[in-house]
């Protein structure tokens, strides 16, 4: 590694992502799993894809370098702002682009469903479920989860004791989040292997194109909306539940 590098090799890419959207934009690109599979070292995961461990380093270098001014670091942002960020950007995407995806589905399968049947048949099953999944992740986390880091933080900036959670621990909650990011992104991988990295059909009908190409935004943006709560929202919580007591 040259003198001028600042990533390490030893960091985790989970680590590098939460420093900077640039380095998620990064490893979007090369494939690098850096929110439910991000624990692992950045060098080992270039290694496990056949990159150059150096030039990445080095790319990741120069978009952490380009960062914008205006860009919320937020490893640094109140809690609350980052909750409101995730509800207001991602949940809300979601609510909206799920059903318009399974409207899509639905009008592809009538057409092509036989013609692409290896293709498209597990689709249905694979975006129903991860649909309901995700629809009743989101309600857990405005309802039970959200709330409660949001009035300890509250608390604690008041000088006052953090409030007891129901749950034992805001850690006990997360865990379960976590394991729902994983499943979800098992539906994502399986979504991407099963369509061929969403190659378009050369015979495609503008439904069809757009329901690949919303399939792979949809797994960009969860890409990103896990990456917030797995990386930097959640450890930030159970972070400041251990230092109040």
């Amino acid at each position: 590694m040259t003198p001028n590098t600042h990533v390490s090799p030893n960091q985790t890419v989970s680590e590098i992502a939460a420093q900077s959207l640039g380095a998620v934009r990064v490893f979007e690109r090369l494939g690098i799993d850096y929110c439910c599979g991000g624990k692992r070292p950045v060098e080992a995961a270039c290694r496990d894809f056949g990159l150059d461990a150096s030039a990445v380093l080095s790319e990741l270098d120069l978009a952490m370098a380009a960062r914008p001014a205006n860009e919320t670091d937020w490893s640094k942002a109140p809690l609350h702002s980052l909750i409101g960020h995730i509800v207001g950007t991602h949940h809300v995407y979601l609510r909206l682009e799920l059903p318009r995806l399974s409207q899509r589905l639905e009008k592809v399968m009538r057409v092509y469903g036989q013609r692409d049947n290896h293709t498209l048949a597990p689709l249905p099953a694979l975006l129903d479920g991860l649909r309901s999944e995700l629809e009743l992740h989101m309600r857990k986390e405005e309802m039970v989860l959200f709330p409660f880091i949001e009035k300890a933080e509250a608390a604690i900036h008041a000088g006052l004791p953090a409030p007891a959670a129901p749950f034992g621990s805001v850690a006990n909650p997360i865990a379960m989040m976590e394991h729902e990011h994983d499943s979800a992104g098992a539906a994502l991988r399986r979504m991407r292997e099963t369509t061929n990295n969403y190659a378009v059909p050369d015979y495609a009908c503008i439904t069809y194109r757009s329901l690949l190409e919303g399939l792979r935004e949809l797994e960009q943006d969860l890409h990103l909306h896990i990456h917030l709560e797995n990386n930097i929202l959640f450890p930030r919580a159970i972070a400041m539940e251990m230092a109040s007591r």
